[in-house]
């Protein structure tokens, strides 16, 4: 499952940011350790929108660890695909409590 960094600039300071972002948090921190980026500026953690902004130096270092490059237009798909997953998976369990009660004597 891939890490991802969009193509955004955004000022911060003395430098330009972006954001990096993964299937997984644990891919995501493994990443994050790899270029040098500190727990500490995780964002939004255990949540859809869970991501570190970098700046252009630490991803251009993500890209060359197998990071994919993404725009803005797909990493908003990628946290709409997300939180419609977790939807899904909560319907179908609400679905799977319903399964489960016993048939007999109906």
């Amino acid at each position: 499952m891939p890490v991802y960094v969009d193509n955004e600039q955004i000022p911060y300071r003395h430098m330009k940011m972006c954001h990096m972002l993964a299937d997984t948090e644990e891919e995501l921190h493994a990443m994050a350790d790899k270029i040098g980026v500190a727990r500490r500026w995780h964002q939004f953690p255990g949540t859809v929108k869970s991501h570190y902004d970098i700046c252009l130096t630490k991803r251009a270092r993500a890209v060359q660890l197998g990071a994919k490059e993404i725009d803005r237009h797909e990493l908003v798909a990628l946290i709409k695909s997300r939180r419609e997953a977790i939807i899904q998976a909560a319907n179908a369990a609400d679905q799977g409590e319903v399964g489960t009660y016993p048939q007999e004597g109906l």
